[in-house]
């Protein structure tokens, strides 16, 4: 990293480090003000009206805690993959039901998806008891991104003692190095009294405050996992939304390019706009995804339900149907256990949605058999008809095969 690439802005510079041999970024504290160009007054009152209509849509679910697991294990799987795991939301499904086996090579990048999903429920549910949005819950929730994975040795849940750097061999050579740890005390405290703080709009803060996050890079692996898990976690503790709805790591890994040279344009130039722009415009696009997917499931899980019902079919079977939203892949075992029900009756009420079409068994043995739910997957996790092929590549899955 050459410390003329980086000259000093009033976010920050770069400078040689005293005894290191090489240069490192020094970020200033974060602005409690921008100035406001049209064009961003437009894009910013785009973003907003698209996020609070999917708050508003949110809090009408009839049941969350079934159907907001599919936007959780898109993010997980998004942001996971734009640090180059291999994994898709369908392995994701095989892992959680207990089909490890059909995994091969894939089991490590699948539990690192899963460490998310952990993560950020436990964000969630700290904050949801009262903890403050603080340096401390971001360690417990670094410490359960990062253990038992890979980078599960750079000590989770405690801020790096040692430099890190972002491409080439070594800091010398390195396309960006962060602040060394012993300037990094000051950068950390300056970054949680702006979570705390209320001059900004909000997205305008929430880009502002994960562009600083990646710059002060502060665990030694992780971080751009935690950044982005950072973006749920503030808006449920605004309350602008009431589950994490927003899948914003779709965006991002479409346009990971861009992504990532923006963030790195921004400590170059001190030149926030552009990188707040390219923010809100992913806030736009996906909180109207979000919006339109959870119509589509609403509307899914009520027919289903409809027709099971006016079949007359057991209530085991209606409470099947309605988990497979959450989960499309199921097994006995699995069903039994998350409906508290005796495996025989799980197994009549799978066998009741088979001959309905509605699951398919997978594996074609007698035993430990796994099954899936096409139709539910497609409406849960397809994207639009009118979608790109780029846009429905990110979805690519063969549960089945």
């Amino acid at each position: 990293m050459r410390a003329e690439d980086f000259p000093t802005t009033a976010l920050g510079g770069a400078r040689h480090v005293p005894g290191g041999g090489y240069s490192a970024y020094y970020p200033s504290p974060l602005p409690r003000g921008i100035a406001y160009s049209n064009e961003l007054v437009r894009q910013l009152d785009e973003a907003t009206g698209a996020l609070h209509r999917l708050g508003g849509v949110g809090r009408l679910l009839p049941n969350p805690n079934l159907l907001i697991a599919p936007y959780v294990r898109l993010e997980a799987v998004l942001s996971s993959r734009i640090e180059g795991t291999q994994s898709d939301v369908a392995d994701l499904l095989r892992y959680e039901v207990g089909d490890e086996e059909s995994l091969g090579e894939l089991r490590d990048d699948v539990r690192e998806v899963r460490n998310y999903i952990t993560a950020l429920d436990h964000g969630i549910s700290r904050l949801r008891g009262g903890f403050p949005l603080s340096l401390r819950l971001l360690r417990e929730t670094h410490e359960r991104l990062m253990t038992g994975v890979r980078g599960g040795h750079a000590t989770p849940g405690e801020f790096r003692r040692s430099q890190n750097w972002i491409g080439g061999s070594s800091p010398s050579d390195a396309a960006f190095v962060p602040p060394p740890a012993s300037a990094m005390t000051d950068a950390l405290d300056d970054l949680e009294r702006f979570l705390h703080d209320r001059s900004l709009p909000l997205l305008i803060h929430l880009a502002m405050a994960h562009y600083q996050f990646e710059v002060v890079h502060p665990f030694l692996d992780g971080n751009g996992r935690l950044g982005r898990l950072l973006i749920p976690l503030v808006l449920i503790e605004r309350g602008v939304l009431p589950q994490p709805l927003l899948y914003l790591s779709v965006f991002f890994e479409r346009h990971r390019n861009q992504y990532y040279d923006l963030l790195m344009a921004t400590s170059r130039t001190g030149d926030l706009a552009p990188w707040i722009r390219f923010f809100l415009r992913g806030v736009s696009e996906q909180a109207a995804d979000a919006e339109e997917r959870t119509v589509r499931l609403v509307e899914l899980q009520s027919a289903v339900r409809a027709e099971l019902l006016a079949e007359r079919a057991p209530v085991s079977a209606v409470r099947a149907a309605e988990l497979l939203f959450s989960k499309p892949y199921i097994s006995a075992s699995s069903l039994a256990k998350d409906l508290d029900v005796t495996f025989p009756t799980a197994q009549s009420a799978i066998d009741l949605l088979a001959r309905r079409g509605d699951l398919v068994e997978t594996t074609g043995r007698k035993r430990n058999r796994f099954y899936f739910s096409q139709r539910i997957f497609d409406a849960v996790y397809g994207m639009n008809p009118e979608a790109s092929d780029e846009q429905a590549s990110l979805f690519d899955a063969d549960p089945i095969g």
